[in-house]
């Protein structure tokens, strides 16, 4: 009789041992019972009836998703190839496990496939120059197509995009001339400001002689300051028209016939 008894308490320990389950933090469980669907269940222990009930553990963790590089045509007829990383997590298990058979290998394909198809409808120039734009969009096609399986895609990024040898010949060309063409117009417009400036100089400088004079002086002053062996520098016409008016003068009187 005592030995029916352990038996049987053996047995109870044994169903309820295999019965118990610890599932993490970031852990749900969800139940089958007899197939049909039950709550999910976690995290901590919880019990599952040994034959009658089926867990499937399903991570809540966000899961980061490499796509690989996709053959992409853009809508200017130029093929690239275009890899990004997706950033997902599950945030309703029963869906996630009841509404499609893997939502990990869909959730790939599908944004496989939108990638291509964004990339199609986006010229190059677009596609180069605007990834936030693009990365907003792929997130938003793939999140609504995940939401029904209980998946929700937080983040998309362009990681890498390839371009053909000769489009990078000609993209750097083109920055190349891009470049030249700013510099001459920032040296065209310095050009502008100086003789626009030369010019207010010169307009003041006519009004008042004497700042002319002093600017003259305080040119020769700079040049005698360089330690130089020889100084040639213009002499003004204005400093010899005393000179002149006197030589006129007594030339004039010298030629009158005396009294």
């Amino acid at each position: 009789m005592a030995s029916g008894v352990g038996v049987i308490v053996f047995i109870v320990a044994i169903f309820i041992l295999s019965g118990l389950k610890i599932l993490n933090e970031y852990e749900r469980g969800v139940i089958f019972r007899l197939g049909r669907l039950a709550p999910y269940r976690g995290p901590g222990v919880i019990f599952v009836i040994p034959m009658i009930e089926k867990i499937m553990r399903i991570d809540l963790r966000t899961v980061v998703l490499d796509i690989p590089p996709q053959d992409v045509i853009t809508k200017d007829n130029v093929t690239v190839k275009v890899s990004a990383v997706l950033y997902f997590r599950v945030v309703d298990p029963s869906r996630a496990v009841t509404e499609v058979e893997n939502f990990l290998f869909a959730t790939m394909q599908l944004a496989q496939t939108t990638l291509r198809s964004v990339g199609g409808q986006t010229e190059l120039d677009e596609l180069l120059s605007q990834r936030d734009k693009l990365n907003a969009r792929i997130q938003e096609i793939v999140d609504s197509q995940t939401e029904p399986w209980g998946v929700k895609v937080t983040l998309v990024e362009l990681k890498n995009i390839d371009l053909p040898q000769d489009m990078q010949r000609a993209i750097a060309a083109q920055a190349e001339a891009e470049r030249e063409r700013r510099a001459k117009v920032i040296a065209a417009e310095g050009e502008f400001q100086a003789a626009q400036r030369l010019s207010e100089a010169a307009e003041i400088m006519s009004k008042s002689p004497v700042t002319l004079q002093l600017r003259y002086l305080q040119t020769l002053k700079e040049i005698a300051g360089e330690h130089n062996s020889t100084i040639v520098f213009p002499l003004p016409i204005d400093l010899l028209e005393p000179f002149r008016a006197f030589a006129k003068a007594v030339g004039g009187g010298a030629g009158q016939p005396g009294t």
